[in-house]
């Protein structure tokens, strides 16, 4: 490797680090989720919020579910922030991909069982971030209310 190669490979790696922006790694079977405290196992339907209090370092917060993350997001103060990030896995194949531009999709297994998955392509029956955060909140306070199923 040449002499150039090695610092590009570090700069490379630490933009999408702690401190950057975008998505982190997710260590399978062994990071929790931030709001549930299950295990990340399912790579299909995770997400990573990216954020915090104005005036602090931003942190990644892990979620096994992408409508758990977007339920949790919601409740924050700093939700909309412009550097809030929203990282959601493409149903199909596990890529990270912006949660705000990403087209949901209701019918999937989920380990909360929000039931969304999300991509990055248009489809039939798809919602948009908004239309998806209104249903995941809509199900939310069903699931708070008397008398529901706290299961999850």
């Amino acid at each position: 490797m040449n002499r150039f190669a090695v610092p590009a490979l570090v700069l490379a790696l630490s933009a999408c680090g702690e401190n950057g922006s975008g998505p982190v790694a997710v260590k399978w079977d062994r990071d929790t989720c931030d709001r549930c405290g299950m295990v990340l196992s399912d790579r299909l339907h995770a997400a990573q919020v990216r954020g915090g209090p104005e005036g602090r370092r931003a942190r990644v917060y892990k979620f096994d579910d992408i409508g758990g993350a977007i339920a949790w997001l919601d409740a924050q103060p700093w939700k909309d922030a412009p550097a809030t990030e929203l990282w959601v896995a493409d149903h199909r194949d596990g890529h990270w991909i912006d949660g705000r531009r990403a087209v949901y999709l209701g019918g999937q297994m989920t380990p909360m069982d929000f039931g969304y998955g999300a991509q990055d392509e248009p489809a039939s029956g798809g919602m948009s971030y908004a239309q998806a955060l209104a249903a995941i909140l809509a199900r939310e306070a069903r699931r708070q209310s008397p008398g529901a199923d706290h299961a999850h």
